[in-house]
Order: C-alpha cells, then sequence, then structure tokens
C-alpha cells in the first residue's frame, strides 16, 4: 500500500476519536498490551517520560523534549491530535516519521492489527513505541491520548511521570466531576515512579496524593516553585508549563543535563521541535493569533491574554466540537468582537448554525460560513491593519488554516 492507502486503511478499521468522538473510545489495555507482545516490547527498549493531565500537556511535552534535545540526546516526541499531518505524532529530535516507515509498520502487522480488531489510536502508538525502539532513542516523552488509566499508552514505566491540572474535559468518558477525572489521570502514576503535578488544585490533591502513597511514589507540585523560566512559547500560561516541566527534568536521575540546557531548551521549542498551534502569531497587520485552547480552562487563560492585545476592533473566528459544552465556554467570550462561526470540516464538527444560534444567546453575534476557511478569509477580509483576528475554539479549527 502506498502512505496515502495506509492512511486511509488506518482510518477505516474502527472509529477514530479524532474524527467521531465517543464511539472511538474503548476502555480497555488488552490490544495495546497484545500489540505490544506481537512486536516484542519495544516501549521497554528506551527510558520514557509520561506526560498527563487536561491542558498544557501538548506543550509541556515538547519542552521536555527540546531541553533533553539541547542536553545531546536522541529524543522520541509521540503527541495526538495532529494538526496537518499523521507524521506529526512521531518525531525524533523535532523530525516527523518518514512516510516509507508508516506504512511499510501496517504492511507488515495488517493482518494481526485486523484479527485483533485495533483501533486507529491503539495502532499508532504501537508503530511510535516500534519506530523508537528500531531507531535507538535515548528517551522517548510520550503524550497521553485521553484520561490516563486506560489510555494505549499507559502499558510504560516511565522515569518520571506527569500530570499538568484537571479541568473538566471528555466528562463523557473520563466522569462529570474533578475528583473523578482525577482518579482517571491518576492512573499513569506508576510504583516508586516520582510524579510531578503541574498545579496544585484544592479539589484534586489527595486524589493524587493517595495515589502517589498507594504507589509510593515521591509527589512533587510544581506550582509550588517560584523560579520562572523564558520559553519561546508565547502565551502567558505557558508560564505554568516551564515550571512543570523543569520540575520533570530535574527528576531524571540517569540523564546529565545542565541549567545551561534547560534554558537553552525552553527558548527553543518551536525550533527544536517543530511546535505549532500555542499562540501562534501568523501575521502582524492585521495581527492574527490562532489557539488550540477548546475547554473551559484553556480558553480562560487564551482570552484573558486576548482582551490584552491593542485593537480597534475584534474578529474571532470561532469553531467547536459536537460534545463541546457550550455554556462553560460561550460566557469567555467578549461581547464587543465580532464573530465569523464555522464548523470544522470533520464528522464530530458542530454545525456552525447550531453554534451561532447558542452563540447569540450569550450575546455573541457575527455571521456562520460554511467552512473554517470561509470564515477565515471573510475575517482576513473585513479586518483593518489596527484590528486582531483570533483563530481557535477547536484544535481542528486552527489545524485548517495553518
Amino acid at each position: 500500500m502506498t502512505y496515502q492507502e495506509t492512511l486511509d486503511w488506518m482510518f477505516a478499521q474502527l472509529p477514530m476519536y479524532q474524527n467521531q468522538g465517543k464511539t472511538a473510545f474503548k476502555k480497555d489495555l488488552t490490544n495495546s498490551i497484545a500489540l505490544s507482545n506481537e512486536l516484542g516490547n519495544p516501549e521497554k527498549k528506551f527510558k520514557t517520560i509520561h506526560v498527563g493531565g487536561t491542558n498544557g500537556k501538548g506543550s509541556t511535552s515538547h519542552m521536555l523534549a527540546s531541553v533533553l534535545q539541547e542536553a545531546g540526546y536522541k529524543v522520541g516526541l509521540y503527541t495526538s491530535p495532529h494538526l496537518k499531518n499523521f507524521t506529526e505524532r512521531i518525531r525524533i529530535n523535532g523530525e516527523e516519521i518518514d512516510k516509507e516507515s508508516v506504512a511499510e509498520f501496517i504492511s507488515e502487522n495488517k493482518l494481526f492489527l485486523e484479527r485483533q480488531g485495533l483501533s486507529f489510536f491503539e495502532m499508532t502508538v504501537g508503530m511510535a513505541f516500534d519506530y523508537f525502539a528500531k531507531q535507538q532513542v535515548d528517551v522517548a516523552i510520550i503524550e497521553v491520548g485521553l484520561g490516563g488509566r486506560l489510555d494505549s499508552t499507559n502499558i510504560i514505566t516511565p522515569e518520571v511521570s506527569v500530570i499538568t491540572n484537571i479541568g473538566l474535559d471528555h466528562t463523557q468518558f473520563l466522569g462529570e466531576t474533578l475528583p473523578k477525572i482525577a482518579f482517571e489521570k491518576a492512573g499513569i502514576i506508576k510504583n516508586g515512579v516520582p510524579v510531578i503535578i503541574g498545579e496544585r488544585q484544592q479539589e484534586v490533591e489527595s486524589v493524587f496524593i493517595a495515589k502517589a502513597d498507594a504507589c509510593k511514589s515521591e509527589i512533587l507540585f510544581a506550582s509550588d516553585e517560584e523560579d520562572n523560566y523564558k520559553t519561546d512559547l508565547l502565551g502567558d500560561y505557558q508560564v505554568k508549563n516551564t515550571k512543570t516541566a523543569v520540575k520533570a527534568i530535574q527528576q531524571l536521575k540517569a540523564f546529565k543535563i545542565s541549567a545551561k540546557n534547560i534554558k537553552t531548551g525552553l527558548l527553543n521549542v518551536v525550533k527544536n521541535t517543530n511546535l505549532k498551534g500555542r499562540w501562534q502569531i501568523l501575521q502582524e497587520e492585521p495581527k492574527i493569533i490562532c489557539d488550540t485552547a477548546h475547554n473551559k480552562e484553556g480558553l480562560s487563560y487564551t482570552l484573558k491574554q486576548l482582551k490584552k492585545e491593542n485593537y480597534m476592533i475584534m474578529h474571532i473566528v470561532l469553531g467547536v466540537v459536537s460534545d463541546k459544552s457550550l455554556k462553560d465556554i460561550l460566557p469567555l467570550f467578549p461581547t464587543n468582537a465580532v464573530y465569523y462561526f464555522c464548523k470544522p470540516a470533520i464528522p464530530r464538527g458542530m454545525s456552525e448554525k447550531i453554534l451561532k444560534e447558542t452563540a447569540n444567546e450569550h450575546n455573541l453575534s457575527g455571521d456562520s460560513f460554511g467552512s473554517v476557511n470561509q470564515a477565515f478569509e471573510a475575517a482576513s477580509l473585513r479586518a483593518t491593519k489596527e484590528d486582531v483576528v483570533y483563530v481557535g475554539g477547536s484544535t481542528f479549527v486552527v489545524a485548517e488554516i495553518l
């Protein structure tokens, strides 16, 4: 199969959560363990750092990778979802997996993958572990896909576990309360492995402490630290992520990492890892900003920062997925902005008409458009050089305009 035929086959096997939502979610590690055994347990052939949480786990993962690269290590990085290309999910020292390796992995394991009935995410995690082992990485940063306890990535025993924070997201899978969600996220804490919690949150602190005690694992809260580190990733919210990444780096006993490596790594995250979509400024006049924040906690930080911008008129290109709780996120948006409502081009995308109708109830007004690109084009044409255009609401909206 060609690379494109391979991707088409992968997407067609079982529903892909990125596209379908709840029907694609599988609460079981059986397939992940079976695939690992079939591949010869590749995840045991390199060291790992496991990164979970509600917000900031992608940025934190990229920061960790960048620092370790600066220290001279060969670093694997597994993240999800991808913005533009599937190959973004699997990288070594910032270089994406080549298309040939993707096609080769599926071709070699196709019979097993079909017989076992693996999901898109399960086979992608297996592909990443297999690739990192074959390329003999020194360490791999593994970002949790969804939750933690039953996530496909949770077959590793890392050097350190990281949980950035807890917010109300994916409640249909993880639970309706912060403690229930924290319980699922805490599932990545392993026996004797130190765990870094990015933010000390009163509602869930006890959940993590209890799990760490049960596992006899040292637990550290990064937000207790007073030191602030600079990073090339824009966005005020990155302050928390830098503290989390540095605290995790400090727990790595088997690696030699200097203060200079930490400083340089944090200042070169984009260059070293090619991260996109985090408070990314696409142009200056008019200023166009895109950000992948998509839940209440993430958007509250991003929109607070947006209000600090200087502008005559704020134009907001907004699209969301259908399982998003609009009553939680719409009140966060400024009522004095002009809105361009749109539907991301995936089955999970919420109708732009429903979004507009509900937004109107929250005093957010504007026009609806049949696609993200149409909405973005309209905003770009209407905006003067004194205006600001913000694109967001969903990772998939940002992906379409990058």
